[in-house]
């Protein structure tokens, strides 16, 4: 390797450290986090022995886009690692950022993170988004519920409360915040301006949704994860555009713990301890995998798994249940590994 370049990556500026590894020379720059500058820096290591060096983070996507444009061998490190913790130093800056990249990389422990092509971050975003108004619409819906309770209005329980007939009953309730004379009737203008904004979600989320369908059309690797009992398209999309490349893994093991489904472990001396998982990587992942595995309960093919795992006890339920969610991850990455429908045969005999 003739040149390491890397790049502290900052919102408007960013700090360059060039390491010619022939005379051991570095060279620092600071510019402007454009497209335009960077270009010109990339422009020069064309054609030659380089790599690229830069932190994951909001700008890491444009970068490595155009890196694959122009050919450019690159590398993003993984910041949660625990290795990227600066909790212990004392003198922290651009700079020091820039070099510790370079040191860590050719001391051969260069803790880095899959970057995908623009395609697969941009459905992955859409999907990211759709979670978003989940929440959004789950808060709106527990303040209403609140509202009402707090001035003695009945409410039916579940999803009876959002049914098409007692949302037109909302609707008689609520009032217009400008019409409203009465003090005691504004929490009545509040209930009318949740429901618009309930509205409003719904429908962004419908429209989301619809969009997300159509992308997974015409993807082989969606439909053929779907073919899991339990796994929904919502899943199966995460999946897809979470693992991505699946044989860029090399074992299960590694999938896990890209995923944060691993246990964590601490062993030294005659200590040998694992705990709860780590949690690293995609929280919607895991958060859909864990919906998927209780519906796959209910399919029936992962339930002598589950009670194996909790061995009857109440304190276990949630172990059992992350141990299939593992093994939905596992199957999933294998099946699209392989190019293989689920088989549930081979789940009952693993």
């Amino acid at each position: 390797m003739e040149t390491i370049l890397a790049i502290d990556l900052g919102k408007f500026k960013s700090c360059f450290c060039m390491l010619n590894t022939q005379t051991g020379e570095q060279t620092f720059s600071t510019e402007k986090s454009s497209r335009e500058d960077f270009f010109h820096i990339f422009r020069k290591l064309q054609g030659g022995n380089s790599i690229v060096l830069f932190e994951a983070g909001s700008q890491a996507g444009w970068v490595s886009d155009m890196l694959r444009e122009m050919r450019i061998s690159f590398k993003a490190a993984n910041v949660t690692h625990p290795a990227w913790r600066w909790k212990e130093n004392q003198s922290k800056s651009d700079k020091k950022d820039a070099q510790r990249m370079i040191h860590m990389y050719t001391s051969g422990f260069f803790p880095e993170v899959h970057i995908p092509l623009r395609q697969t971050r941009e459905k992955k975003s859409l999907l990211v988004y759709r979670e978003i108004l989940v929440r959004k619409i789950k808060k709106i819906k527990n303040f209403i519920r609140a509202l009402l309770a707090s001035h003695a209005v009945e409410l039916p329980s579940g999803k009876k409360c959002w049914t098409k007939e007692f949302r037109y009953d909302l609707n008689d309730v609520a009032m217009q915040m400008e019409l409203i004379e009465d003090v005691e009737m504004l929490w009545k203008g509040q209930l009318y301006l949740e429901l618009k904004q309930l509205d409003m979600l719904e429908n962004m989320l419908a429209n989301v949704e619809k969009k997300l369908d159509s992308l997974a059309a015409d993807n082989k690797n969606i439909a053929l994860l779907k073919t899991i009992p339990g796994v929904g398209p919502r899943t199966a999309e995460a999946l897809v555009y979470t693992i991505d490349d699946p044989h860029r893994f090399k074992n299960s093991r590694q999938v896990s713990s890209y995923v944060g489904l691993c246990p964590r472990r601490y062993q030294s001396g005659n200590t040998d301890h694992s705990g709860g998982i780590s949690k690293r990587g995609s929280n919607l992942l895991r958060a859909l995998l864990t919906q998927a595995a209780w519906s796959s309960l209910k399919a029936g093919w992962s339930a002598d798994m589950y009670k194996r795992v909790r061995q009857g006890s109440s304190k276990r339920g949630t172990i059992a249940i992350i141990a299939v969610a593992r093994h939905i991850l596992i199957r999933s990455w294998a099946m699209l590994r392989d190019g293989r429908e689920w088989n549930e045969s081979k789940f009952k005999a693993a």
